[in-house]
């Protein structure tokens, strides 16, 4: 057992993990990304100060989610983890029957904490929570682009509707500002209710450092990444630390993109606008066997001198099959293909757009513990598989980053347009 370890964390998906992760770095902790939950013979390294477990909780079958946070829970409190810290988008998720209610519910009774927290924000990519209520830069959640999610559209902003379907338990907005107005509510509902949820106005960095001051010695808190660089600073660990050097050693890229989000289809047009090479990669034509796996990978390997981009219809602005599980199964089988034999055949940069194409990838590879270095952008980090160090995966979320992250990307771990 490693008595360091002051933080585990669970994210609901691998870019949620890194998500994590990057902010946990940021804020001055050794943080060690796992893909999965940790078995006995797994050896952790010294020095961890956190651990961040990625799950595939998000879309998973919600009794199977629950069952795999609770593992995950065991194996951190097992290795000497002091506060666990569950991480779930920053849009949230608005299904009647989603998994964030069951999961959080499940955490407080494993743990036997009467409340916990509901952070969603990430201000830094414009996610803020005021009154209760989730905004996307300023715009309610239900009236972004967000409410035709294929997998969890947004039909609310108002976090405790939201989780009035999906949890068991009290759900409440903590008094404006906190002070000692807040804190008699807050003996209230201690007194009334054996367990319930707090959601704080956090709609700047300054907010997040008053939570994790206010709230940091809770066994338990939930929420966007956000939070986690304020609670990494709580514990008093200093931001200065110095990161692995870019990989120098030769060898080319491979980007991917899965995802259909605005963010990532305007990073692709500019990645191909800067003279970068792309492939379309269609669901369509790879039902009907128009196009193969192989084939592409021939293309790729015929294209490359420095870095290529594999990109889907959607990624790419292209309308086929959006929303089709089938298809979207198919891509991202494709995505991780493509990873493989890249590595395979020398490449040393793995780039991937998309959290559902970011987790197939990573469990294609085969990897399962990542070294944290520096972030692209706000909660992308550099990573580099400790068995395969010579490596650089950065994986993201199809909404994070600006319209050059992907050859912002490249000039960080040493490749090439």
């Amino acid at each position: 057992m490693n008595n360091g370890i002051v933080l585990g964390c669970i994210a609901d998906d691998f870019t949620g993990a890194s998500d994590s992760a990057s902010f946990l770095v940021a804020g001055g902790m050794n943080t060690l990304l796992l893909n999965g939950v940790p078995t006995e013979d797994d050896v952790l390294f010294e020095g961890v100060e956190a651990i961040v477990i990625a799950l595939k909780t998000r879309t998973q079958e919600t009794s199977q989610a629950v069952r795999d946070t609770l593992r995950g829970i065991d194996a951190l409190v097992h290795r000497g983890a002091r506060q666990i810290y569950l991480k779930y988008c920053s849009t949230f998720d608005s299904t009647n029957r989603g998994n964030i209610g069951p999961i959080c519910d499940a955490a407080l009774e494993k743990l036997d904490t009467p409340y916990t927290l509901l952070c969603p924000s990430l201000p830094i990519n414009g996610r803020t929570v005021k009154s209760g209520r989730l905004f996307v830069n300023g715009v309610p959640l239900d009236q972004t682009h967000m409410r035709h999610h294929p997998l969890t559209p947004m039909w609310d902003s108002f976090i405790p509707a939201l989780m009035k379907d999906q949890s068991r338990y009290f759900c409440a907005v903590e008094e404006s500002g906190g002070g000692d107005k807040a804190r008699q509510t807050l003996a209230e509902y201690q007194r009334i209710y054996d367990h319930f949820y707090l959601i704080p106005d956090y709609e700047t960095d300054a907010d997040g450092d008053r939570i994790a001051w206010d709230f940091g010695g809770l066994p338990l808190l939930t929420g966007g990444s956000g939070l986690l660089y304020g609670l990494a600073k709580r514990y008093g660990r200093g931001a200065d630390r110095d990161f692995p050097a870019p990989d120098t050693g030769g060898g080319a890229s491979i980007l991917l993109a899965g995802s259909c989000s605005a963010a990532t289809q305007a990073q692709v047009r500019r990645y191909l606008a800067r003279g970068g090479r792309g492939i379309m990669a269609d669901a369509e034509k790879l039902a009907t066997g128009e196009q193969s796996a192989e084939q592409i990978e021939a293309a790729a390997c015929a294209l490359t001198a420095g870095s290529v981009l594999v990109y889907s219809a959607g990624s790419g602005g292209v309308d086929t099959q959006n929303g089709d599980s089938g298809a979207a199964a198919q891509l991202e089988e494709l995505m991780a293909e493509l990873a493989c034999a890249a590595v395979k055949n020398g490449y040393t940069r793995v780039i991937v757009a998309g959290g559902e194409t970011s987790g197939a990838v990573t469990k294609s590879l085969g990897f399962n513990a990542f070294q944290i270095s520096e972030s692209v952008a706000p909660g992308v980090p550099v990573m580099i598989p400790c068995s395969a160090k010579h490596l650089r995966l950065v994986l993201k979320s199809g909404n994070f980053g600006d319209e050059d992250f992907f050859a912002q990307a490249l000039k960080m771990t040493g490749g090439t347009l």
